[in-house]
């Protein structure tokens, strides 16, 4: 296992992670349990021996269990188990997601249905059932995406990320007076199992469109929502953060002013 540098200000906070088996959720889970927190990793997957391989070792803790983050009762379950211990949530990470390529006019109502039922409810249904348990100064962090800030032509996934973002601030509001923090990450073109699909077509378009001119790495995407996690965001809430190389914020100058300079590498 690479080394992993802690994050300050996490050591002994309860985390509950979602789609912590892979890409941006293994690394956040990784991240939290190195920098000393306990972690509840959760998956549809039914075992995660090797998450739990990988993370023995390091200061924090994680235990691992199922969940379907569409299914009201798999929360109730998670919540009931974690009450019964008589353990606080200091955080939830909203990062399970599906992708869902089918362009405007292709995609179909079950589609977009089981898009918006795991991208959108299981957020909602996991800020429900876990907010109760929420001690003030914590903090809940969903996964949005670039997708949520411009137009992308995955119709069923673009919706579904807006409507996190909705979620997030309306959550910020109606959380804040009791301490809870809520706030949104949008990452670009992450090198992750969700984007080893992706056409080498969309890669390269992806490189001339953003200033920094690479991916991102799940790492970095962790670092962020640690941050916002920790301590050190504690008067962060309802905020919006692209880790996307400057993709959004270009809006694709950086390809216009390459075209008009020259420089045509991509």
């Amino acid at each position: 296992m690479s080394t992993i540098e802690p994050m300050p200000q996490l050591d002994g906070r309860l985390v509950v992670v979602t789609g912590a088996t892979g890409g941006q959720g293994r690394a956040e889970t990784l991240l939290l349990a190195a920098s000393g927190a306990h972690v509840v990793a959760t998956d549809v997957a039914e075992q995660a021996e090797d998450l739990l391989e990988e993370s023995a070792g390091l200061p924090g803790t994680v235990e691992y269990h199922r969940l379907d983050v569409s299914n009201q009762a798999h929360w109730g379950e998670l919540a009931q188990h974690l009450q019964q211990r008589g353990l606080a949530v200091n955080g939830l990470v909203n990062n399970a997601g599906i992708t869902m390529r089918p362009r405007l006019e292709e995609v179909s109502l079950q589609q977009w249905n089981h898009t918006q039922e795991v991208n959108l409810a299981g957020p909602l249904l996991g800020i429900q059932a876990l907010a109760p348990l929420m001690v003030p100064g914590s903090s809940i962090v969903n996964i949005g995406s670039a997708a949520a800030l411009n137009a992308h032509h995955t119709v069923a996934y673009t919706a579904s990320k807006w409507g996190l973002r909705g979620l997030t601030h309306a959550a910020a509001t109606e959380l804040g007076p009791r301490g809870i923090r809520v706030n949104i990450v949008h990452p670009g073109y992450i090198e992750t199992p969700m984007m080893a699909g992706a056409s080498p077509v969309m890669t390269t378009a992806q490189l001339a469109l953003t200033p920094l001119e690479r991916v991102g790495a799940p790492q970095e995407v962790a670092a962020v929502v640690c941050f916002l996690l920790s301590g050190l965001a504690s008067y962060v809430s309802g905020a919006e953060i692209p880790v996307d190389g400057a993709f959004t914020s270009s809006g694709g100058v950086k390809f216009m002013s390459d075209m008009i300079a020259g420089r045509t590498n991509h």
